[in-house]
């Protein structure tokens, strides 16, 4: 008898898991193999980020912190009950803020470890979350009477409702309407078109000289005459759809913060698929006629497809610029 009693419990411990914690863990994990597996853009990718993004790390906390059911007038006065307990759309409600909580803590955090930040790794954080906090939630529960647990079932929902009587407090009205709006507002953003329609970025890096990574924030602050300097332009595109670029380096001459002269001296061409990034160089050479000693800006300007017979900053999709000197100490550097 004892061992059939043994034998039993854990069949009993599953048939008393929680449904939709189970639901809520699978689904973290389908969404984090969807992300790493999907293409970049893809309609799949999206439909299962929203809801790892915005709704399941904070649907599992929400479980962690609230076990129980709503707590009727009759029980409290009953017996003495230890709150722990919300009702269903005070429960989603507080899902979606935990999410848009969680969020940028996870974007904060990534950068500083060996993650970095990207789809996959914030896809894997979110996911871990998740899966670790809705089965500490699954403990938790399955402490409370039967009667005290939050449990998914239209029935039990119809029958507290029968028993609580049709009220609605105001607050679930708000909050209910704050879902409403929140979800409407996403949706909006998401499928309204708008009228940039994508971005594309400009970087400029230059090459380590130990460990050969492309770097940013140490661009040539000098130049020795007639010399030149090795400069990586990075294109990325997320226009939606395959793009010509072409990059005008520009040598520009400022006065009182505007620019009197400008010279071409290098015209870069690449053609970049949607949602992907490339690199190219360009050697920047101030021309003979700047003095020694005067600063130079040296412009980048993006232009899609042609550019403009006389290109300026103003016709440019997105542009940058580093400053540097024509001098001889820069002999003596190397």
């Amino acid at each position: 008898m004892s061992i059939r009693t043994y034998t039993t419990r854990p069949l009993v411990a599953l048939r008393q898991y929680p449904f939709d914690l189970a639901v809520v863990s699978v689904a973290a994990i389908v969404a984090y193999a969807i992300v790493a597996t999907a293409s970049s853009g893809s309609a799949l990718r999206l439909a299962v980020t929203l809801p790892l993004a915005l709704f399941l790390p904070g649907y599992a906390l929400t479980a962690l912190l609230f076990p129980g059911t709503e707590t009727r007038a009759a029980t409290r006065a009953a017996r003495p009950v230890q709150w722990s307990g919300i009702d269903v759309v005070e429960r989603l409600a507080i899902s979606f803020a935990l999410s848009l909580t969680v969020v940028p803590i996870v974007v904060l955090v990534l950068p500083i470890t060996g993650w970095g930040l990207g789809a996959e790794p914030i896809a894997a954080t979110l996911g871990g979350i998740t899966v670790v906090a809705a089965q500490l939630g699954v403990v938790r529960r399955l402490r409370l009477s039967r009667a005290d647990r939050f449990t998914v079932s239209p029935v039990s929902a119809l029958e507290r409702r029968r028993e609580s009587g049709p009220t609605v407090t105001l607050s679930t009205i708000v909050l209910g309407g704050a879902i409403v709006f929140a979800i409407g507002a996403l949706l909006f953003g998401l499928l309204a078109p708008t009228s940039a329609g994508g971005y594309s970025e400009l970087g400029l890096y230059t090459e380590d000289d130990d460990t050969g990574d492309l770097v940013t924030g140490d661009l040539p602050a000098e130049i020795a005459p007639g010399e030149t300097a090795s400069v990586t332009v990075g294109l990325e595109n997320q226009e939606g759809a395959h793009t010509e670029y072409t990059v005008v380096v520009q040598q520009q001459i400022l006065d009182d913060g505007e620019v009197t002269d400008r010279t071409e001296l290098d015209r870069l061409e690449a053609s970049v698929p949607d949602g992907e990034t490339v690199t190219t160089e360009t050697a920047v050479a101030p021309t003979p006629n700047v003095e020694l000693e005067e600063p130079v800006r040296v412009g980048f300007l993006l232009f899609e497809g042609e550019p403009p017979n006389d290109p300026t900053a103003d016709d440019a999709v997105v542009d940058t610029y580093f400053w540097t000197t024509v001098t001889e100490d820069a002999l003596e550097d190397e």
